[in-house]
């Protein structure tokens, strides 16, 4: 009797909180995620007309939707898989970059996610991604829930690790070479400073989870929208304890690497991708 008074009594002092001591708990967050058209140094070139029809043909990449379910310490996030928007079928290119589905487990500081690459399947056994969060006062409201504003710098490198871009490898080899270079004493050459991302969060201490959408999470309470590098991730519903309850369960379908393993894999078949591709050109 005096363990539920306790929990009762928790309850109120929160001021209308959700309440996460009860052994069934379970929460369930819908997420819209959008990211601006990067075209590089091609799209200079190209006109309106032609980068609306890339927008569209690109539409399953920049626009997402996701859901994440989550108890007191565990969540599982992962996409709603969509039909092109144009061709009917799904996105079998963008499949090899696109984040696969996520547990993270805030208590152990474990991240399990199953990826898959060109037919291959990983299961990636890490630690969570550290945030340094620095929280201020500014407030918004986002649905029925009063947000806080968080922000925190990290390595560009440490964000969607998962996915790859030519000027991504261009920078890992750089940051390679030169730090090869150094250790061989064959020059002053050093690697690039470390190019840093900043990441504005929103949560709402209302629903006392730490967390997120995606790697994100570490808040005093679930994350309901976060932005970073033009890509923005927006909850449009929060659903608490329902009727129907997902078991959160640890990927463990594929060959267990670590993040910095999987970064490897990518990166070395794309290199043989390019030398290929390269080859076949020059005969």
């Amino acid at each position: 009797m005096k363990s539920v008074l306790k929990i009762i009594s928790f309850c109120i002092v929160l001021l209308g909180s959700v309440c996460i001591h009860g052994q069934e708990f379970q929460g369930k967050a819908y997420y819209q995620s959008k990211s601006a058209l990067e075209l590089g140094r091609w799209g200079a070139t190209m006109s309106q007309q032609q980068k609306k029809q890339i927008a569209a043909r690109l539409k399953n990449r920049l626009e997402k939707t996701f859901v994440l379910t989550f108890n007191k310490t565990e969540s599982t996030y992962k996409e709603e898989e969509v039909l092109d928007a144009i061709s009917g079928a799904t996105d079998s290119w963008g499949k090899n970059f696109r984040a696969g589905t996520q547990y993270k487990n805030v208590k152990d500081n474990k991240i399990v996610q199953q990826q898959e690459f060109y037919g291959k399947r990983f299961v990636i056994d890490d630690n969570i991604q550290k945030f340094n969060w620095n929280l201020g006062t500014e407030t918004k409201t986002i649905g029925n829930y009063t947000c806080y504003k968080a922000v925190c710098l990290i390595p560009s490198s440490d964000l969607e690790w998962w996915s790859f871009s030519w000027s991504k490898m261009r920078k890992r080899d750089a940051n390679k070479e030169a730090a090869t270079s150094s250790e061989n004493n064959e020059g002053d050459q050093k690697p690039e400073d470390i190019e840093m991302t900043q990441i504005v969060a929103w949560y709402t201490p209302k629903i006392p989870v730490s967390h997120g959408p995606s790697e994100f999470w570490g808040l005093p309470g679930l994350i309901l929208e976060v932005s970073y590098n033009g890509t923005t991730v927006l909850c449009s519903k929060v659903v608490i304890n329902p009727k129907e309850k997902n078991k959160i369960e640890i990927p463990e379908k594929g060959k267990y690497v670590s993040k910095n393993e999987y970064v490897d894999i990518i990166f070395k078949k794309m290199r043989e991708f390019r030398e290929n591709r390269i080859g076949r050109s020059t005969r």
